[in-house]
């Protein structure tokens, strides 16, 4: 016998949650949340550092891109959350908004800057984001740079350096399980699914009135389903229950239930690339030196939530333009107070930092498609970086700028250049050709279920009833910054708007 509640939310991420939570305040039904990976108790996810081992775990789908021609023929990684807490479980949880005028350049009705901000406030009083209490020492001294005095966050808004905020509390991350889930789930009014992967959405009559899992299992919704498994998963979704550009579905089987031909479309990404600085005395890292730090800060931890362990790895970073002119920062650096990431692996032998720098708001677009309409088969992804030429040259712009920076940051202990390394220079055609060859993204990715073209402003899918979609793919053009608050206020008030227009 099937499970059947009012409603499903299909994803426990950071919109799921969220969505979850909204549903079940509003006291109109019950509400199943479905999760394809395991629940976040794991110690790992708790400890605001150990998000370093989290990534390419069984806890991130380790989605990739295929080949991209337009960044050299090269796949990236598409790191994914899979748990309760979704990619907010293994991110760094940096947290901002964006520009008001980012969401005012949506031009959807109700998604307005004016009107999100009172949803922002709301969002954070649940997740009390704040600055991290002790920082690394670099990470203070980068605080300084453009100016700042260190004093403030930065802000997308204006040339500013500082410390980030982030969304943990007493030393541990604080993810939207802790915030809207549980508290969801003292209602008694919503139940969790995990190890609950959704094939695909049935409908009767135009209605979406089922969920089929990957297991053969099927969980009824007697008034409606919520997509918010995240702008990769959600479209895969749609476009396995038959919802998406028709002759791409025939091609695989799928039986065609609505031609939709935005859905997959439009996905975009903060493209981003880095520069490793390394030698003694650096920040985080394994050394003789550190050893007795390191082998004190489970404890440390443990008993007192203070330490290393308590850093969220991205602590700090800065927003600057590269064009002439008045106008917003065209792009965010995330600074790293640790050697991470050298020579693509997570962690070696030795002591430095890190910093990279991406596009606030790029122009190129890619899509996602299916590769089979089997849901342990991975979509193909293609963020497009860089089919727009403008977004090459910005980016090579942003990293000459981010490197010189890093040479005049007011560090107390100045570590050389070690990647890609003086050699390298100022020339603008090399810098794009290590753009290119060496750029990744910031794990941001958006778009494929955009509002105005697969969703409506109140996240009804077109031509559909009874079927949403709440998270970061409703995004028609991504924020300036990190995007995991404004995927929380999404599923905040879509989650609202949803239970409006279904209470009686």
């Amino acid at each position: 016998m099937a499970l059947e509640f009012d409603f499903v939310v299909v994803g426990a991420g950071s919109a799921g949650c969220a969505a979850a939570w909204a549903l079940a305040e509003a006291n109109i039904g019950t509400v199943a949340v479905l999760e394809a990976g395991p629940s976040d108790a794991h110690p790992f996810v708790k400890v605001p550092f150990a998000l370093i081992w989290l990534m390419n775990s069984r806890r991130d789908w380790r989605r990739k891109t295929v080949p991209m021609q337009s960044a050299g023929g090269r796949q990236i990684k598409v790191p994914r959350g899979r748990m309760l807490g979704g990619s907010g479980s293994i991110n760094s949880m940096v947290w901002f908004r964006g520009r008001r005028a980012d969401f005012d350049a949506w031009e959807m009705p109700g998604w307005s800057g004016a009107e999100v901000w009172e949803t922002f406030e709301a969002v954070e009083a649940r997740l009390t984001p704040a600055t991290h209490p002790d920082p690394h020492a670099l990470s203070r001294d980068f605080a300084r740079a453009l100016g700042s005095n260190g004093a403030a966050p930065p802000r997308p808004d204006f040339e500013s350096a500082g410390v980030f905020e982030s969304n943990m509390r007493g030393g541990r991350r604080w993810s939207a399980a802790d915030a809207y889930l549980r508290p969801a789930q003292t209602t008694g009014r919503v139940e969790v699914l995990t190890g609950a992967q959704v094939d695909r959405v049935a409908f009767e009559e135009g209605q979406a009135r089922s969920v089929h899992l990957a297991d053969g299992r099927v969980v009824r919704a007697r008034a409606g389903i919520v997509l918010s498994a995240g702008a990769i998963e959600s479209p895969a979704i749609l476009m396995r229950s038959g919802i998406g550009q028709g002759a791409h579905l025939q091609d695989l089987g799928v039986e065609v239930q609505h031609d939709l031909p935005g859905v997959g479309q439009n996905l975009h990404d903060h493209p981003a690339v880095g520069v490793h600085h390394a030698g003694p005395r650096g920040g985080y890292g394994l050394s003789w030196r550190q050893l007795p730090a390191w082998g004190l800060s489970p404890v440390n931890w443990l008993l007192r939530r203070k330490g290393r362990l308590t850093s969220n790895v991205v602590e700090a970073g800065a927003f600057f333009r590269v064009s002439e002119g008045d106008g917003p920062p065209e792009c965010q650096v995330h600074f790293i107070p640790a050697k991470l990431g050298w020579q693509g692996r997570a962690t070696t032998w030795g002591e430095g930092y890190y910093a990279d720098v991406c596009l606030c708001r790029p122009l190129s677009r890619g899509a996602l498609r299916l590769v089979s309409s089997d849901p342990r088969a991975g979509p193909a992804i293609d963020l497009g970086l860089f089919r727009e030429e403008s977004d090459l040259d910005m980016l090579a712009r942003g990293f000459r700028r981010l490197r010189h920076l890093m040479a005049e940051a007011p560090f107390s202990e100045r570590l050389p250049e070690m990647y890609p390394g003086a050699a390298l220079g100022d020339d603008l055609e090399a810098l794009k050709a290590q753009v290119r060859a060496s750029a990744g993204t910031a794990y941001h990715p958006v778009g494929t279920c955009a509002m105005g073209e697969v969703v409506d402003a109140g996240l009804k899918v077109a031509g559909l009833q009874g079927l949403w979609v709440a998270d970061a793919s409703v995004m028609p053009k991504i924020t300036s910054a990190n995007t995991n608050a404004p995927s929380m206020m999404i599923g905040h008030l879509g989650g609202e708007r949803i239970a409006a227009a279904h209470r009686p």
